[in-house]
């Protein structure tokens, strides 16, 4: 049987390109072989040597169709954001990824109408398709299914020889830090968890077992379980990585690990890495600072539209003091750095102490701390004082010095942000207080405090949508004086979530702007609880209120907003109406 239409063009291609002779053209055209594409892709490259380049080259001609390799695109967890991976290897389509609102697929059959319908049914949004190779596109989603098999990490453990069993027999391969399998499985715990978009990963060591978590939008997640006898050599592995000492194991360390330099897959992220001794051996947590992320402009972090054009017009002021309050992890810096792009001008000198530097931004002038050799906060304040600068971060007030500096900074013409660890924006003045600042300084520096946490987003995809209700609607009435139909989230979720529910993360924030009556109350060392009413009269919305916000705004559900941040207290309801 002759070569379809379509198939012989591919040949003549080849022909015409001169991969081909007139007689093998002939041949494979003549030959009575019912071929499958797969199968004239094995045969052109088996028997007639044609590179595989070469015969995508010349179906792309065939078809008139802009041609992909796709043994060069990166396939990950990430990759099957909005189609299910067993109807991608059922149908050989492999997700590229997105642009603007189309998704880009690779098929090797683009007239299979039916399928590149059903990816738009899936995905919900318009294909834009790319030509690849079969053989290569089922290579590259087997490559898929074998990477998520691994994320149980079952290939290296078997390197490792870990039986659990018989974990005596097997402790000598645990002793090297720099054996093969101990380094694969400190770049695989690395990779799964920067692919998974975690932000910190947490090695646990408990009498049975050491457990490797990994923080994912907030909520921690399982990734896997070892003995006890292989996290000696991982954590001596991370500490190589890290420049730490690897025979000190009673005393916490600090460190960073460029994990550029130890994969070939081009993950260009930097990890923060924190070492603690623990009851059943050493710990760590690794912060993953991704370098490829640029900052996000202030109107992507989650401000309402009130808080947002109250907060642009007090970072503009030409000196006072700037602080953002939350836990680790609430997107402090991120807004800080949003907040230093949007005044970063040519004619404005930035200065910034960070421990560690998190996002390189062009224009700022960063410095790096180094406790070891004296660098510190405060070392680094009074060196900005004679650099002549407009604007100065501090990356935290972390000591009664750094605290007097930075107040005095703000106090001599300068404009200066930095961070601290209080649960809102009022209580910041108490925590000045007890570091040693006196009110008054406080409230002449102070421009504004903002308090802020972060709430998972509820999945755009499969959200449901509910009446309000009972105590539920009681709260949201109490909080904002409205109550009608907000999100839920879908019992099974969807393949875009993950099956969570929730995809992605929005800010939520307090911000306490100075006022006449605001300065009074510092001046006169009022309880923060006092501060909190006067700033709730002068228009402040509470970190609750604002949870109540993007719910109102179908941004979270109920549920997340009331896990973040309790409802306030009666007595700053009925004063904020007094």
């Amino acid at each position: 049987m002759a070569l379809a239409r379509i198939q012989a063009s591919i040949v003549k291609n080849l022909l015409k390109m001169g991969h081909l002779s007139d007689a093998q053209c002939q041949t494979i055209i003549d030959t009575d072989q019912d071929f499958s594409g797969l199968a004239l892709e094995s045969l052109l490259f088996e028997e007639y040597k044609i590179s595989p380049f070469q015969v995508l080259f010349a179906k792309a001609q065939a078809f008139d169709m802009p041609p992909i390799n796709v043994k060069h695109c990166l396939v990950s967890e990430a990759t099957f954001s909005k189609l299910e991976q067993d109807f991608c290897r059922e149908n050989s389509v492999l997700p590229l990824g997105f642009a603007g609102d189309c998704i880009i697929v690779a098929v090797s059959n683009p007239f299979d109408l039916e399928t590149i319908n059903k990816v738009k049914e899936m995905a919900g949004m318009p294909v834009s398709v790319l030509l690849g190779l079969e053989g290569a596109i089922n290579d590259a989603l087997r490559g898929d299914e074998e990477e998520r098999q691994a994320v149980g990490f079952g290939d290296v453990v078997e390197a490792l020889g870990m039986d659990f069993a018989s974990e005596e027999d097997s402790e000598d391969d645990f002793s090297d830090e720099e054996s093969a399998p101990i380094i694969k499985l400190g770049n695989r715990i690395i990779e799964e968890a920067y692919f998974a978009g975690a932000s910190d990963i947490h090695i646990e060591p408990f009498e049975m077992e050491t457990r490797v978590r990994v923080r994912i939008d907030g909520i921690l997640k399982h990734q896997l379980s070892m003995p006890p006898a292989a996290s000696g050599a991982l954590l001596a592995r991370l500490k190589v990585m890290a420049e730490l000492d690897i025979a000190e194991k009673r005393l916490p360390q600090d460190g960073r690990i460029q994990f550029k330099q130890f994969n070939k897959k081009g993950i260009d992220v930097d990890l923060r890495v924190a070492t603690a001794p623990l009851n059943y051996g050493e710990g760590v947590v690794m912060r993953i600072l991704d370098k490829q992320k640029s900052t996000l402009p202030l109107p992507a972090l989650g401000f309402s539209d009130e808080n947002l054009s109250r907060y642009r017009e007090l970072i503009t002021r030409p000196y006072g003091m700037v602080l953002h309050c939350g836990p680790t992890g609430s997107g402090k810096s991120m807004t800080l750095y949003s907040a230093l792009n949007e005044i970063n001008k040519v004619d404005v000198c930035i200065r910034t102490a960070e421990d560690p530097i998190e996002y390189t931004l062009p224009g700022l002038l960063q410095m790096q701390m180094q406790r070891k050799i004296g660098l510190t906060f405060a070392t680094a304040l009074r060196a900005f004082l004679r650099q002549d600068p407009d604007v100065i971060l501090v990356g935290e007030i972390r000591d009664k010095e750094t605290a007097g500096i930075a107040v005095e900074a703000a106090l001599t013409g300068h404009m200066l942000f930095s961070t601290l660890h209080t649960n809102d924006a009022p209580t910041t003045v108490s925590r000045l207080t007890e570091m040693g600042v006196e009110p008054f300084m406080i409230s002449a520096s102070l421009v504004c405090v903002c308090a802020q946490r972060l709430m998972r987003r509820v999945c755009k995809t499969c959200k449901q949508v509910h009446l309000q209700t009972g105590n539920e609607a009681a709260i949201m009435q109490r909080a904002l004086g409205w109550a009608g139909k907000v999100p839920r989230v879908s019992e099974d979720g969807c393949p875009s979530c993950g099956g969570n529910g929730y995809k992605g993360r929005v800010g939520i924030h307090e911000l306490m702007a100075t006022s006449e009556e605001l300065v009074q109350a510092i001046n006169s060392e009022e309880e923060a609880v006092v501060l909190k009413r006067i700033a709730m009269r002068n228009g402040m919305k509470t970190l609750h209120q604002d949870c109540m916000l993007k719910v109102k705004d179908g941004l979270t559900t109920m549920e997340e907003a009331l896990g973040a941040v309790p409802p306030d207290m009666e007595q700053y309801e009925v004063s904020e109406g007094s």
